[in-house]
């Protein structure tokens, strides 16, 4: 995730010297120096030295350590945090920092790599405007960016799109399956599978009409899509996709407790 914010900003015209970036895997950072020609550091201190924005774009469970390790310097810098670890609420990473700072916690999805992502955003109090406009500047590198009122609401980002795109590619899956099971190639039946979700999206996000909408335009009376869309209501596909984000809804909630009282 780190990589794809560093190419999308490069690609958006951000000085590449101005990128310092911290990882204590040598191999890591030098193929980030090949790529994109940046700055880098075996410590996160040293990288956060003159940083006015610090991306924390670490996993979770790893996200105190790194907290108290470049905490003397966010006192002296005062920088803006910006932290793309799941899970960790603004409150946990202000209280290992040791004191009330500006954090924008962030919520991406993987399509972020092929700049195509979506993220949820959250300001905690302590952020100004201008630092809000930055920390969308950044993660709008990698796709579209939405504000979340409260922070609770970063739970339900992840449950809808953090996990989204795995939610899709298994509904591919079985497309792409089924197809094959009528008659079609592998190959056949997986372009067609990819196209046709690749389609259907553009054509959402482009069109002024709502997508139930264009769901009933696609829908003749007693055609062939009727009947296939009759085979998932009478399986409740609403109430299916409900307890699909409910429980991820709720690992969110349990991970954000479990790992914030470390």
């Amino acid at each position: 995730m780190a990589a794809s914010l560093i190419g999308g900003l490069i690609a958006d015209g951000f000085d590449n010297r101005a990128i310092a970036v911290a990882d204590i895997d040598q191999s890591k950072l030098k193929a980030l120096d090949e790529r994109f020609q940046i700055r880098t550091f075996d410590n996160a201190s040293a990288a956060a030295q003159t940083a006015d924005t610090l991306v924390l774009a670490v996993k979770p469970q790893a996200l105190k350590g790194v907290a108290t390790e470049i905490a003397e310097v966010v006192r002296s810098n005062n920088p803006v945090i910006i932290s793309i670890a799941a899970g960790i609420r603004t409150a946990d990473i202000a209280r290992w920092l040791g004191g009330q700072y500006a954090i924008v916690r962030a919520m991406p999805n993987t399509p972020a790599l092929v700049q195509c992502g979506a993220t949820g955003l959250f300001a905690n109090a302590h952020v100004s405007d201008r630092q809000r406009e930055d920390a969308e500047t950044i993660l709008r590198a990698t796709g579209l960016t939405v504000w979340m009122d409260n922070e609770e609401q970063i739970n339900a980002v992840t449950a809808l799109s953090g996990s989204g795109p795995a939610y899709f590619f298994r509904i591919l899956e079985s497309m792409e399956a089924a197809g094959q099971k009528l008659g079609l190639s592998q190959q056949t039946a997986h372009i067609l599978t990819l196209q046709t979700a690749l389609g259907a999206a553009k054509l959402a996000m482009e069109s002024s009409e709502d997508i139930a909408s264009l769901r009933q335009s696609v829908t003749s009376p007693g055609g062939t899509t009727e009947q296939g869309l009759r085979v998932l209501q009478e399986h409740d596909i609403d109430a299916l996709f409900a307890e699909v984000l409910q429980a991820a809804y709720d690992r969110a909630t349990q991970l954000a407790d479990e790992w914030g009282n470390e």
